[in-house]
This record gives structure tokens, sequence and C-alpha cells, in this order.
């Protein structure tokens, strides 16, 4: 589905980006996955739809923007998005606060490095 300029691909997509895995109100953002390089609302949307090689975000390239945010489409960087305190800094939205649980799963962290 495209949601503001960027393919996202998942099950289920909605137009903020929630998807059959997670869909309350908050969880409104996709996340690129370093390995391929496309959006993704969650990690079994890549399972299902991706690229079967799931890699995550080295620390050093956490400048890069890889968070889109369903409520207005803006690109937080990986950097952006791990400080913002589970909300858009362009719009305010609110995250879902529990994606954090599962940023092993995208980024370099202390837990998996």
């Amino acid at each position: 589905m495209n949601i503001h300029g960027q393919n996202v691909f998942g099950s289920q997509v909605d137009r903020e980006t929630r998807c059959a895995h997670y869909h309350k109100e908050m969880d409104r953002i996709a996340i690129k996955f370093y390995c391929c390089n496309q959006y993704f609302p969650c990690f079994e949307c890549h399972a299902q739809f991706g690229c079967e090689q799931p890699k995550r975000w080295p620390k050093d390239r956490f400048d890069q923007r890889a968070i889109l945010c369903g409520s207005c489409g803006h690109e937080l960087t990986i950097a952006q998005y791990l400080t913002c305190q589970s909300n858009c800094p362009h719009c305010q939205s609110q995250f879902n606060p529990g994606c954090s649980l599962h940023a092993h799963l995208y980024f370099e962290t202390d837990h998996n490095a």
C-alpha cells in the first residue's frame, strides 16, 4: 500500500500503517528494514512478505531515515525514533510505546550487539 508516498508491504495494511498483527490506534509506524530497504509495519509482516533474510540496522547507521509516521508521513531517523518518547516529532501523534519491546528485532541494541 502506498502511504504518504512510501510503499509499505504487509498483511492488511491500512492508511496509517497498521497491519493484521498490530492494529491498535497507536500502531502507526512502519520500519524500513535494513536487509531489503523496504517498509513493513512489523517484523511479522516482514517474515511473511519480506526478503526472508532479516538484518538489524547497525548502530553506526542510526542517522538513516527508516521510520515512517503513519499519521503525517514524516520519516524519522532511527536515532530520532529511539529518543522520541513514542511521539512523532513532526505531528505529535502518539506511537505505541510497546514497540520498544521489539527494538532488538530491528536495531542493534546493547542486548543483541
